[in-house]
Parts: structure tokens; sequence; C-alpha cells
């Protein structure tokens, strides 16, 4: 005679039978990321990555910066053209140039003689740079403090004259600029902007590792001996697999990686981090500007 499986029983057992059907199945909708991290030196053999951990994000580092940067923008520099402390003729010219680095050849190389003798704080240190020049046409002024208001018509003409020939002398002799750079050195607003724009950018690369660290945070592993990594039992889509600023090191070699990657359902991505899809230290990018 058969026993009857109780009906509480029967319940019990189709349901656990259920839920084990949907965690298989869940599983084997899930996808998962294995990689290897390699670094070349300059004139070696690749090395394993040991001791560091990787990131897995749902958004690019650039796409995260990009979000920061919005809740703090770049500086203006016409707003910051009109702090400094200069002629109007000279804060004219940094905006029309959309300049405000008074420094090195490129900037000399670029001048003209209308813009010695426009802007007073070029032709001022113009004239202090070539003070002691004697001979090859270097203009002398021949008017007279005494006639500006002796004689301000000959005062005026003479001006204009001295002023008419400088302008010529510099069009014709452009390597009498070399040097004046050193003579606006205390003048030059570049430093300061450039400082205002390396603060901005430290600001935004902080305020995207946090982001990444925590919104866009999926999972962090750190590597075997072997160089190996995995992530298990990710959902399907888009992910980023990254370093953050934490550079791998060999010899002469510092390398980061963002690197996207695709997860598919029921099946496992494999990718090799090594030189060739590896970006360049944000701290070295920071650096450079």
């Amino acid at each position: 005679m058969r026993k009857r499986v109780p009906f509480a029983a029967l319940v019990l057992c189709l349901g656990l039978a259920a839920i084990t059907q949907n965690a298989h199945a869940q599983i084997s909708g899930s996808g998962a990321i294995d990689f290897t991290a390699r670094v070349m030196p300059s004139g070696g053999r690749p090395e394993p990555v040991r001791g560091l951990e990787f990131y897995l994000i749902s958004k690019s580092l650039d796409d995260i910066r990009a979000e920061a940067e919005k809740s703090d923008p770049a500086p203006d520099m016409d707003h910051f053209i009109d702090t400094v402390e200069a002629t109007p003729e000279l804060k004219d010219w940094m905006k029309k140039h959309h300049t405000v680095n008074l420094q090195g050849k490129d900037f000399t190389s670029h001048l003209t003689g209308d813009d010695i003798v426009n802007i007073p704080e070029f032709f001022d240190a113009y004239k202090t740079l070539n003070g002691g020049r004697t001979g090859g046409g270097y203009p002398q002024p021949k008017y007279k403090e005494s006639d500006k208001t002796k004689n301000p018509e000959k005062y005026k003409q003479q001006l204009d004259q001295y002023v008419d020939t400088m302008r010529r002398f510099v069009e014709k002799n452009p390597d009498s600029l070399a040097g004046l750079d050193v003579e606006l050195a205390e003048k030059n607003p570049g430093r300061k902007w450039a400082q205002l724009i390396a603060d901005q950018k430290h600001r935004i690369e902080h305020r995207a590792l946090q982001m990444a660290q925590s919104t866009y945070l999926v999972a962090h592993t750190e590597p075997a001996a072997d160089s190996r990594g995995s992530f298990q039992g990710l959902a399907p889509g888009n992910y980023w697999l990254t370093t953050l600023d934490t550079p791998a090191l060999a010899g002469d070699v510092r390398l980061q990686w963002d690197v996207p990657v695709a997860v598919r359902p029921g099946e496992t991505t494999r990718i090799e981090l090594s030189n060739v899809n590896a970006i360049e230290p944000a701290s070295a990018a920071l650096t450079a500007h």
C-alpha cells in the first residue's frame, strides 16, 4: 500500500524546487570576467602585476570626471583677467589672444611692433631691456619732459615720431624681443592662472575617484600571484576595469587602466591588461597641465 505524501510537504517540495530552478536561472543569466594584468618595462619582458587593487565600475573614469566637473567647472579666463592688476590695454590684449602667460619664446615670437608700443607694460619692459643699446638704428627719444607743459604740441609730435620709429624698429628687429619675458616676470599672471587650473583639476580628480568607489563601484579584487583575477555573478551589461589612480610599476613604466568590458548572459569575458590598452597615469596628466 502506497503512502500518501502530505499535501503540505508536497507544496514545500515544489516550492523548494521552484526556488532552486529560479536560482539556477539567475546564475545561468549572469556573466563573469577573467583578466590578467602584466606590465612590460622598456627593453624587458612582461611582468605580472601584484599587490594592486582592480575595480569594476559601471561608468568610465572619463565620463565620471565629466560628471564631477559639472559641479566644479573650469575657471573662466576672461573673468580672471578682469581681476588681474594690469592696464586696460594689456587686459584687452590677453582677452583677444586668450592667454595670460607672458613667458617663453612662444609669447615673444608672436608679439608685433603694435603690441609693444600700444601696451604700456610691454613698452616699458622693452625700453628697459634695450635701454643700454646703442647703434644699429635703435630709436632715441627727442622729446623732453619739460615740453610736456611748456610746449605740449611739440612734445606730442616728437613723442608720436618716437613711438612710430620704435614700432618700425621692433618689426625689423624681432631678435630685440629676446628676454622681454624676463622683464615681465613680475607682471606675469600666468603662474596664478596655472595654479587655479591645477587646483580645479585636482578637485575634479578627487571627486571622480570618490564617485568611482561609491556610486559606480560594482566590485573590486586583487589579482593572484600569477596576475590573474576575476569577477563572478555579474549582471549582463557594460563595465570598465580600472586601477583608478594607482599605477602598476615595472622598471621605468607606470601604467593605469580604464578598459571597457562587455558582459553577456552565461558567458565569461576574458581580457588581458597590458601596455597596449593602458592609459597615462592621472597624476602625470595633472603635472603636465
